[in-house]
Formats: structure tokens, C-alpha cells, sequence
């Protein structure tokens, strides 16, 4: 298995999204494709240039950059919020 279903949360835009994304990848570099994607999927509203941080829904956690995803929890039907820092 080389991806997970995540949805994801996106409050600056008020929308959530059901994302496949690669177990096999860093976080900051998932991190800069879900913002792209978000941004692109709302014409926008979602500006890239800021800095955002994943954070697990169900625990609280706030994923590192330099962690990978198969070693994080980030299971299918994870639960994770963009939020901008």
C-alpha cells in the first residue's frame, strides 16, 4: 500500500477534502503539495507563500517537517487539519 485516504481540513477556506497522499514522503514536502492543491481547487483563496502546519484532528499532533509519512499515525481515514503559522 503507497498512500493513504486522508480528509482534510482547510478552516481559512472553509472546506475539507478527501486526499490520497504517499506514505513514502516527507511531511513539509506533502505539506506544499496540499497547499498548491487547496489553492488551485479554490481559485486561490488559500495563499502559498505562508507557512502551515498538519495537525492530527483525533490527537492533537502536530506533524515535524522531517518526518515521513509511514512513520508518523497517519493511517487511512486520518483526520488532518492545514492550518497557517
Amino acid at each position: 500500500m503507497n498512500k493513504v485516504l486522508i480528509k482534510l481540513y482547510v478552516p481559512m477556506v472553509s472546506r475539507n477534502f478527501d486526499v490520497f497522499i504517499p506514505v513514502n514522503e516527507f511531511i513539509w514536502k506533502i505539506n506544499k503539495l496540499l497547499v498548491k492543491s487547496v489553492s488551485d481547487l479554490t481559485e486561490g483563496s488559500l495563499p502559498i507563500n505562508k507557512n502551515y502546519v498538519i495537525i492530527n484532528v483525533d490527537t492533537g499532533k502536530i506533524y515535524s517537517n522531517n518526518d515521513i509519512i509511514i512513520n508518523t499515525d497517519i493511517r487511512n481515514n486520518a483526520k488532518l487539519l492545514l492550518l497557517e503559522v
